[in-house]
């Protein structure tokens, strides 16, 4: 055993959560006792927080230090790992939405074809919850741009437009901007020399193209604040007013990070106003709650929700 794969198996059993003596691990390295102290200093000079105990039942353990050295997992732990990442991008987290979508282009940079095809059926094999994000994203569409915006690196990708026509796209990307239930991919478009704002899970077939382009600055200096003001201008909001025939903690627990402002009626029914979100999205987490309900506002909630009743009769008619 090399030197460089002795410390990475000894780092390994020091990951595990227990304190290894000194002559178990010699054992297990097949190596003297001064071996194994030198390997524990040349890991702590890597900044590993390595601590040794003394007497008849002392011994070496790993321990929380500073800073976050590398970790070493092993397959199963890996898989785990990435199929949390590959979830969890799918639905973006305030405050650890970037920084999951950057550990997932790294550890998808690095998986082993055997351990990438097990995270993939394992992923295809998940149910997501409706409830928590209306519009899923490939995994591994995130993974390409991720990596092309960190690079920055041209993409081209198959977009599909508001006018459900697919097009090809030939971008600078910039910033990926995760934005209520919805990643975003701000870029500068290649062939109309301009900015461009895509949905990401309206993107396919992400390929980076190998030629680097020079930093851009968003428009504003602001990624975030771009592309939240754009959304906000094209897609008119609105607040629903209703009653929802549910106890009123019934209704928080199925409404989420989506309450609002709810009061209780009674025993069994509660008022609800809702946060600012699109029409379509409104009706959507009415109809999740699973209860009895009625609108009492805005015109235009009514008036999806009587189109949309008519035409779930006419499907099942």
């Amino acid at each position: 055993m090399s030197d460089a794969a002795r410390l990475l198996r000894l780092l390994s059993l020091l990951q595990t959560s227990r304190e290894w003596p000194g002559s178990e691990l010699a054992d297990r390295l097949g190596v003297t006792s001064r071996t194994v102290r030198r390997d524990v200093d040349r890991l702590r000079d890597l900044g590993y927080p390595v601590e040794a105990s003394m007497g008849a039942l002392g011994g070496y353990r790993l321990v929380a230090g500073t800073a976050m050295p590398p970790l070493l997992l092993d397959d199963e732990e890996t898989v785990a790992v990435a199929v949390g990442l590959r979830t969890a991008a799918r639905q973006p987290v305030a405050g650890i939405a970037e920084a999951s979508l950057r550990a997932l282009a790294k550890l998808q940079q690095v998986l082993p074809p055997r351990l990438a095809r097990r995270v993939s059926s394992l992923t295809s094999a998940t149910a997501t919850s409706a409830a928590s994000f209306a519009a899923l994203v490939d995994p591994a569409q995130l993974a390409v741009i991720a990596a092309a915006v960190s690079a920055r690196e041209r993409v081209r990708f198959a977009y599909v437009t508001n006018e459900n026509v697919v097009a090809k796209r030939h971008v600078e990307p910039v910033r990926l901007v995760a934005l209520g239930r919805r990643w975003y991919l701000l870029a500068h478009d290649v062939d109309r020399d301009d900015w461009r704002i895509f949905r990401l899970d309206r993107i396919s077939s992400a390929l980076a193209t190998g030629t680097r382009f020079p930093p851009r600055v968003p428009p504003g200096g602001d990624a975030t604040e771009y592309v939240t003001q754009k959304m906000y201008d094209t897609a008119p909001t609105y607040r629903a007013r209703a009653t929802l025939r549910l106890p009123v903690e019934l209704a928080r627990a199925r409404l989420a990070d989506f309450v609002g402002d709810l009061t209780a009626l009674d025993d069994g029914s509660c008022s609800w106003h809702s946060v600012e979100d699109t029409i379509e999205y409104l009706a959507f987490r009415l109809t999740l709650l699973g209860c009895e309900f009625t609108v009492h506002g805005p015109v235009e909630l009514v008036d999806h929700l009587r189109e949309l009743g008519q035409r779930i009769g006419r499907s099942v008619g």
